[in-house]
C-alpha cells in the first residue's frame, strides 16, 4: 500500500473514531436521567404497590443527590485504574441492569436498591462525559457540550412524559420501567466498539485530586456556581406546577405549561454553549443568564398570574446556566485529568448543595403559608450564583493557581 493511500486509510479511520464518539455521547447523556424522571410520574402507584412508607418515599427522591455527589466523587479515581472507555461501559451496563431489577422487583427494599444501583451509573457519566469531551474535542468544547446537553434534556423530558402513556398502554407499571433498561442497552453498543481506542491510563501520575481542590478558591467557586444553579432547577422542577395552582391555575394547565418549560431547556440548552463558547470570559452570558432568572422569579411572584407563560420562559432561559455550569468544568481546566477532578469536586459538591433547595422552599412555605420567604430564598441564591459565576467566568485555570503537592516520601537506604 502507497504512503497515499495509508494516510487515506488513517485519515478515514480516524473521521470513523469521530463519529463513534460523538453516537457514544448522545447515547450515553440521553441515558443519565430516565433512572430519575421515569420514576417522578409513577411514583404513588409504585409506592403503593410496593408497600413503600413515606420514608422509603422520601429516600427514594432523595437518591438522585446522594448518588451523584458520592459517587461522582470517586469517578476520577475508578477511571484511572479502569479506563475512561471501560468505565463508562460498565456505567451504562450497571444504569441499564440497575432499572431492568427495579421493573421485576415486587420489594420496596430491592426496589431502593436497584434503583441506587442504577443511579450510580448515571452519576459516572456525569462525571466522565466532561472528561471525555475534553480529551477528545478540545478545540470544539463548546459544541460538544452543547450536544451533550441537549441530549441530556431529550433523554429527562422524554422518561417523564413517555413514561405514563407506555403504563396506560401496557397496564403495568413495571414495564413502563423496564423500557428504559433498554433504552441503555442500545448506548452500551458503541462504547463496545471504543474499547479498541481506550486512552492511555496515567496510573501513579500525580494529578488535581479532590482534597487538594478543597483548597482551590476556583474549584469552590466553579462547585458553588454549580451547586446553584442546580438548587433552582431542582426547586423550579419541583415546586413550579405548585405555584401556579397556588395562583389559579388548574391541575392540568400547570402541567402543561411545566411541560413547555421543561421543553424550552433544549433549545437553550443548543444556545448557551454555542453563544459561550465564542468568549475566553463567560461572564457576560453568567449575568445575563441571572437577569433573566431575576425578570422570571419577579414576574412570577409579583405580576398577575395570566402573565405566568411570560415569566416562565425567562425562568427557562436562566436555567441555561446548566450547561454553561458543564462547559465551566472544561475551559477552567487545560487537561482532561484535571478536568475530571474538577468534574467530580464540582458535581459532588454541587449536587450536596443543591438537594437542600426543595426542601428549605417546602419547609418555608409550610411555615408561612405563602411564597414570599421561598421566593426570598431564591433571589438568595441568585445572590450566590452571580458571585460565584463571576469568579468562575474569568479566562483562568485551575492548574495556574498555586495547589499544594503531596511530599514523596522519601526512599529507604539500604536492605
Amino acid at each position: 500500500m502507497s504512503v497515499l493511500a495509508q494516510e487515506a486509510d488513517q485519515e478515514s479511520k480516524g473521521r470513523s473514531l469521530v463519529w463513534l464518539l460523538v453516537l457514544g455521547i448522545v447515547l450515553a447523556a440521553l441515558n443519565l436521567r430516565t433512572a430519575v424522571t421515569s420514576v417522578g410520574p409513577l411514583l404513588d402507584q409504585v409506592a403503593t404497590a410496593l408497600g413503600m412508607s413515606s420514608v422509603g418515599t422520601g429516600l427514594l427522591t432523595t437518591l438522585p443527590v446522594l448518588a451523584f455527589a458520592t459517587v461522582g466523587a470517586v469517578t476520577p479515581t475508578l477511571a484511572r485504574r479502569v479506563g475512561e472507555h471501560r468505565l463508562l461501559l460498565l456505567a451504562l451496563v450497571t444504569l441499564g441492569v440497575g432499572m431492568l431489577v427495579r421493573s421485576l422487583v415486587g420489594s420496596a427494599p430491592v426496589f431502593l436498591l436497584s434503583s441506587a444501583v442504577a443511579l450510580s451509573g448515571g452519576a459516572v457519566g456525569n462525571v466522565l462525559i466532561p472528561t471525555l469531551i475534553k480529551r477528545h474535542f478540545p478545540a470544539r468544547t463548546g459544541i460538544m457540550t452543547t450536544v451533550y446537553t441537549v441530549a441530556l434534556a431529550v433523554g429527562t423530558m422524554l422518561a417523564a412524559a413517555a413514561t405514563v402513556p407506555i403504563e396506560r398502554a401496557s397496564g403495568d407499571w413495571h414495564i413502563a420501567l423496564g423500557v428504559w433498561a433498554a433504552l441503555a442497552a442500545i448506548a452500551v453498543i458503541p462504547w463496545l466498539a471504543l474499547l479498541r481506542s481506550e486512552p492511555e491510563r496515567r496510573i501513579g501520575q500525580e494529578d488535581a485530586g479532590i482534597r487538594r481542590l478543597v483548597r482551590s478558591k476556583l474549584a469552590w467557586m466553579v462547585a458553588i456556581y454549580f451547586g446553584s444553579q442546580s438548587m433552582i432547577a431542582y426547586i423550579m422542577f419541583g415546586w413550579l406546577a405548585t405555584i401556579l395552582t397556588d395562583g389559579g391555575y388548574t391541575t392540568g394547565q400547570a402541567g402543561l405549561l411545566l411541560g413547555v418549560f421543561t421543553a424550552l431547556s433544549i433549545p437553550v440548552s443548543i444556545l448557551v454553549p454555542v453563544i459561550a463558547s465564542r468568549f475566553r470570559d463567560q461572564r457576560p452570558v453568567v449575568v445575563g443568564l441571572v437577569a433573566s432568572y431575576a425578570i422570571g422569579f419577579a414576574g412570577l411572584w409579583l405580576a398577575p398570574i395570566s402573565t405566568a407563560a411570560v415569566w416562565v420562559t425567562f425562568v427557562a432561559i436562566g436555567m441555561g446556566s446548566f450547561p454553561l455550569a458543564l462547559m465551566m468544568l472544561a475551559l477552567r481546566t487545560r487537561t482532561p485529568e484535571t478536568t475530571a477532578a474538577l468534574s467530580a469536586f464540582g458535581q459532588s459538591a454541587g449536587y450536596l448543595i443543591a438537594g437542600a433547595g426543595p426542601l428549605l422552599v417546602g419547609v418555608l412555605h409550610q411555615m408561612t403559608g405563602g411564597w414570599t420567604l421561598p421566593y426570598a430564598l431564591m433571589f438568595a441564591v441568585l445572590v450566590v450564583q452571580l458571585l460565584t459565576g463571576l469568579y468562575a467566568g474569568r479566562d483562568r485555570y485551575l492548574e495556574d493557581e498555586s495547589l499544594p503537592v503531596s511530599k514523596p516520601v522519601p526512599a529507604r537506604m539500604g536492605g
